[in-house]
């Protein structure tokens, strides 16, 4: 099976002309509810984080949600280095930048200085006409986490948390797609009644937030797509609608869920190589400690190699820092995901520092390929014994 990726020819192309020198900036000193209102008010990808008119770092939604600090804290508190592009950087490591720093904003410089911001939706609809060559199957994720119509808000924020996604579809009793709730969805139940209350007040509001059930407050109907449609027209309807991503249910029925497509999927598929060794994407590489890119790839690679017939076309390995440490060592969780010609294989797991959990999560998807092996092994040997019978 071929490497999925758009054409090198024609998506070579830098970010001069992608960037925007227009964004928005608040002080290292602005209150942290004031920003979750800005969120809500506004929507925007990310704010850019300034002291004295230099630059900080970034604010993201994602932030604000797994963030456990109060209304009155400064965005100091909260604010992220982020990654910095150059505006004559390529389109396609710039989208690798993003993917990896897990952020859907990034500041460009010039000369040293801060010019802009580029984002996701930029980058996406620059690419646009060039997407044609892919098909929703060839990216898309079939590991969906999911939750009930009874699940609550606070049980939807610790999945959103422990998982470092921005989306979770809603099933009903029989299992069957009824809505959507996202970060954005949370933020803004937040929000809303936190204005309405007095600070007195607050804490008993917050635990009644988090007390409701998800589905008073989801998207429904939701957004879909099939696995046959271009990864183009999945994409002009995110950015038509402001989507982030869209569930995948087979053509016929669009109340099974069959897997996710996101924006961030499609910006991973734009930094696919064709180089030699596999292509790994890290999510928070600022974590690994004692642990390199290259020692992830080979231990990837020796694992695939378990089964000779598995073709990784790419890895996505998703570091995400819990508070609890030991000896001063943050325990972390570490996902592994690889895309093959045999389908979708994953392993997680947890370790204090990234080399344990890594280590650990590794074990896991060796476990996982060898059964997808196996299960393999008994349908090939089901067919050739069906196909015996027949002869007879």
């Amino acid at each position: 099976m071929p490497r999925v990726e758009p054409s090198k020819r024609e998506i070579q192309m830098d970010i001069a002309d992608i960037a925007t020198s227009e964004y928005v900036a608040v002080d290292v000193d602005e209150r942290l509810g004031k920003i979750r209102s800005r969120f809500e008010r506004e929507n925007p990808k990310g704010l850019l984080v300034t002291d004295d008119g230099e630059y900080e770092g970034v604010i993201t939604q994602k932030q604000l949600v797994q963030s456990h600090i109060e209304d009155d804290a400064k965005a100091g508190a909260v604010v992220q280095s982020g990654p910095k592009v150059e505006r004559t950087d390529d389109v396609r490591e710039v989208a690798r930048v993003l993917v990896e720093g897990g952020t859907k904003v990034a500041p460009v410089f010039e000369a040293g200085k801060l010019w802009g911001i580029v984002t996701e939706d930029a980058i996406l609809q620059a690419v646009l006409e060039h997407l044609d060559a892919l098909t929703v199957d060839q990216i898309y994720t079939d590991d969906v986490v999911t939750v009930t119509e009874d699940t609550n808000v606070g049980q939807a924020i610790n999945l959103l948390r422990e998982h470092g996604i921005s989306r979770l579809p809603v099933l009903d009793e029989d299992g069957l797609l009824t809505g959507m709730v996202t970060r954005h969805d949370i933020v803004d139940i937040v929000v809303r009644d936190m204005d309405k209350a007095t600070r007195g007040e607050r804490r008993g509001d917050i635990e009644r937030v988090l007390d409701l059930p998800v589905y008073d407050e989801m998207n429904s109907p939701v957004a879909t797509t099939h696995p046959a449609e271009s990864v183009r027209d999945a994409v002009e309807r995110m950015l038509e609608h402001d989507y982030a991503g869209l569930v995948v249910t087979p053509e016929d029925d669009d109340r099974t869920v069959a897997g996710i497509i996101t924006k961030t999927d499609v910006l991973r598929a734009l930094t696919f190589t064709e180089e030699e060794h596999m292509d790994v994407q890290i999510t928070n590489i600022t974590l690994l400690d004692t642990i390199s890119r290259e020692d992830i790839r080979q231990r990837i690679e020796k694992v695939a190699d378990k089964y000779q017939q598995m073709q990784v076309q790419h890895a996505h390995v998703r570091f995400h820092e819990h508070k609890e440490k030991l000896r001063g060592t943050p325990l972390i969780q570490c996902q592994i995901r690889l895309r093959t010609n045999k389908g979708q294989a994953a392993g997680s797991g947890e370790g204090y520092g990234a080399d344990s959990a890594f280590r650990v999560a590794s074990d896991k998807l060796q476990r996982n390929v060898l059964e997808m092996k196996g299960v393999r092994a008994d349908e090939e040997y089901r067919g050739q014994l069906l196909r015996k019978l027949g002869e007879l």
